[in-house]
């Protein structure tokens, strides 16, 4: 059972970005006391450069895994950001008797045989597949330019900071299915609604709308948080707030 206080956090980023974005939250909840670790998934990040062709959402998926098992990890709080639903939701369907609870921050959640394609708009699979690059036998896609953070939404120079370190992504982590095993057995779920975001206005859909409806629909623990898509990057102190809140709300099992 997770300590109601102090709690392991394992946080997995969303796309083209890497651990190194969630690094102020992680440091606002090690001052109260917790333990975050904030991998940075295979050709992401620091690790773009590893792998090539082979990577994949099953790559993304052992990454988890990997981190949750060689740290010997038990009754984590493992949350997933944006893209980060995809690998966690795969990770959590593994391993559920390390994680006490998996938290989704405006992240997609899909269910077995569906891909992160098939959970977003048609155009944003259409746009994806058209600037795909290749990059020593692998396709890449580059971050949407509607999908960066909006100029202002914080002071110029972290907002460049932040945009000059994504990176491409490997085509195949948005195209591969995740394949589930189980359908009892899972850790229980929250799920944080950013609700200051854009997205229905930028990618012309919000593909996190209907991933909400489903978690309310479900009966999982529910959050509201005033903050845009990216909320580690524009409030990080309320997202720490928030998942502080998470590990010892009286409504999480």
């Amino acid at each position: 059972m997770r300590d109601s206080r102090i709690a392991t956090f394992v946080i997995v980023h969303g796309g083209w970005g890497g651990g190194w974005e969630w690094s102020e939250v992680a440091e606002l909840l090690r001052e109260r006391g917790h333990r975050v670790i904030t991998p940075t998934l295979a050709g992401m990040g620091d690790r773009a450069g590893e792998g090539g062709p082979e990577i994949g959402l099953e790559t993304h998926v052992q990454d988890i895994v990997d981190v949750l098992e060689h740290e010997d990890l038990h009754d984590v709080v493992l949350c997933a950001h944006s893209y980060g639903g995809m690998p966690v939701t795969g990770a959590a369907d593994r391993v559920p008797h390390r994680i006490g609870l998996v938290v989704y921050i405006d992240a997609l959640v899909p269910r077995d045989g569906q891909s992160a394609f098939d959970l977003v708009t048609a155009q944003f699979r259409k746009d994806a597949h058209a600037s795909a690059i290749d990059v020593g036998g692998g396709l890449r896609v580059p971050i949407p330019a509607e999908l960066l953070p909006p100029k202002g939404i914080v002071p110029e120079a972290k907002w460049i900071d932040y945009v000059e370190r994504l990176c491409d992504q490997p085509l195949r982590t948005f195209a591969d299915p995740v394949r589930l095993r189980r359908s009892t057995d899972l850790p229980p779920r929250a799920f944080v609604r950013c609700t200051s975001g854009q997205l229905d206005r930028d990618l012309g859909d919000d593909p996190i709308a209907p991933v909400a409806a489903r978690a309310r629909a479900e009966g999982w623990t529910f959050r509201e948080l005033a903050a845009p898509h990216d909320p580690q990057l524009t409030h990080p102190k309320a997202t720490a707030d928030l998942l502080d809140e998470l590990v010892a709300a009286p409504d999480v099992a």
